[in-house]
């Protein structure tokens, strides 16, 4: 980094710094942490409990690292007059302010859910908002907040919003919540655009009951290569030993050695013995030193 740069750096994380402290000292005393987290805590493990006031001022000012650190010190603070000062850090620039600013939220124990209130409004942008960028921050915002009626919303605007950012969104969202959306991942799958196919495997991943392996298969012909290699990952996962022919001709024929490395590895997983000839081939043979080591590595677990 330049000697200017790192001056420039350097001074604008001072000023953000000193902005910031004038607004109000972020370190409550030790009785008030104490009445949150329990009266046997030592002193020298006490942490700061961040005031209304501070996080208010964070908002505001929003430099990542200060919101970030009043926000996370302000797990219990019940202030709800600090609620409209945090909501629009859900639309912010930066993807850990978003993400932390809906993990404060969702643990208001008012004035967040209720009829009218941020849940709600979150909902709408989704739903309606001209800015695809804000209806792909709603969804994220959505996911975060952990509540099971926003897996309709997001199986919505996976299913119709013309945008593929925003679709792409709302399938990572899913994941996050643990739902498939009533089958919208699976249709996900077919989706036109890469972006929002990588999403939907990738939610797939962390759904426990997500059942939908023909959706994953049909990806093994997909045009791009980090589609299939993804499938393939997802495949070998979930041991899906009914796709060992497919997955045995990408090892074989794929031009992306990324994709054929990914195939012997799912074969060396899915056990089966009738792929050993084959497999022995490729290791001997491929163009690739990568696909050959995983070819021999995968000959080892059958």
């Amino acid at each position: 980094m330049k000697t200017t740069n790192l001056k420039a750096l350097v001074l604008g994380t001072l000023f953000a710094a000193a902005t910031f402290a004038a607004a109000g000292d972020a370190r409550s005393d030790n009785d008030a942490v104490r009445s949150i987290y329990g009266k046997q805590i030592p002193d020298d493990q006490i942490e700061f409990v961040s005031t209304g006031d501070h996080i208010k001022a964070a908002a505001a000012n929003g430099a990542p690292m200060l919101v970030w650190e009043a926000l996370e010190h302000g797990e219990k603070v019940e202030c709800l007059d600090c609620i409209p000062s945090v909501e629009p850090l859900l639309y912010d620039a930066n993807a850990r302010t978003r993400e932390i600013a809906a993990w404060w939220l969702r643990r208001r124990m008012i004035g967040v859910f209720g009829p009218g209130e941020v849940y709600e409004r979150t909902l709408k942008t989704l739903a309606s908002d001209a800015s695809a960028q804000k209806r792909a921050y709603a969804a994220y915002a959505i996911g975060e907040f952990l509540a099971a009626p926003g897996a309709t919303a997001l199986a919505t605007a996976l299913g119709t919003d013309g945008d593929a950012t925003v679709r792409a969104a709302a399938a990572a969202a899913l994941g996050r919540l643990n739902d498939d959306g009533a089958g919208a991942l699976g249709k996900a799958m077919g989706d036109a655009d890469a972006r929002v196919k990588i999403a939907a495997l990738g939610s797939a991943g962390r759904i426990n009951t997500f059942s939908g392996v023909a959706n994953i298969a049909a990806l093994l012909g997909d045009g791009d290569a980090t589609v299939r290699r993804r499938a393939l990952e997802l495949l070998d996962a979930m041991k899906a030993k009914d796709s060992v022919a497919a997955v045995l001709s990408l090892a074989q024929n794929d031009a992306s050695a990324d994709v054929r490395a990914a195939a012997c590895h799912a074969l060396g997983s899915f056990r089966d013995a009738s792929v050993r000839t084959t497999l022995q081939t490729i290791a001997d043979k491929d163009a690739s030193s990568l696909v050959r080591d995983m070819a021999k590595i995968a000959l080892r677990s059958l």
